[in-house]
């Protein structure tokens, strides 16, 4: 079965890659990632990657108000690049061949971030890894993700999560809520549900970029999205 998508934009939460961990790297959960990422690979899908930094650090939550919101912001982008650094081990180690890109300079770790240079690297099937967000404080790192997809010129948006889709109230919460198997971006927005923070949703809609919501614990699932198959909610 051919791919549906040719080039990927696959967002990960630090937190996904806590495991059963309260913090840190589950090396199990990682390990599991990479294998999932080669499947897609493997079929020829050209594949970017976002990942936060929640597991580590989250900028946004410093302990009351004593570190600074700038730099609670960049202490969170140092948090990413952690992440990402581990997620190209995991995927090197398999075989994956894998560039790491940085907004911020770090060139004994990494490249700088070079949009070319990352198509070049997508064009010769290497996976490109983007870390430290946008390089700047008071932006997310779903806003880097839309970004970067629109940068790339990515056919979608795989935004990896803990749930199977967009309900209409939090799922682990409400056993009522309701899955919705497609929906609009300004759905979306009436009904304010907390896809993305609002930057990056508006910069998807702007960009008329889909967003496939989906449960990345699941095997298989990641490489079903990239096929066609109806897993998720599909935003567009």
């Amino acid at each position: 079965m051919a791919t549906k998508y040719k080039r990927i934009l696959l967002k990960l939460s630090g937190e996904s890659l806590m495991g059963d961990r309260e913090f840190g790297i589950d090396h199990q959960r990682l390990a599991r990632y990479a294998n999932e990422i080669k499947q897609v690979i493997d079929e020829g899908v050209s594949v970017g990657i976002v990942i936060g930094g929640g597991n580590i650090f989250r900028g946004i939550q410093q302990v009351d108000g004593a570190i600074d919101r700038v730099q609670g912001d960049y202490m969170g982008m140092l948090a990413t690049m952690i992440n990402s650094m581990a997620l190209q081990s995991s995927l090197e180690s398999i075989g994956v061949i894998t560039r790491l890109q940085s907004a911020i300079k770090m060139e004994q770790i990494a490249e700088p971030f070079i949009k070319r240079r990352a198509v070049r690297h997508l064009e010769k099937n290497r996976v490109v890894i983007f870390g430290a967000g946008t390089g700047n404080p008071y932006f997310t790192t779903d806003t880097a993700a839309s970004l970067r997809a629109i940068e790339i010129n990515a056919d979608v948006i795989l935004k990896g999560t803990r749930v199977d889709g967009i309900y209409t109230a939090d799922p682990e919460k409400d056993p009522n809520a309701k899955k919705y198997e497609n929906i609009t971006y300004q759905q979306c927005i009436d009904e304010d549900l907390n896809i993305m923070d609002m930057t990056a949703f508006t910069l998807c809609k702007e960009n008329e970029l889909p967003i496939v919501v989906f449960d990345m614990d699941s095997g298989g699932n990641l490489l079903k999205v990239v096929k066609g198959e109806k897993v998720g909610t599909l935003v567009s």
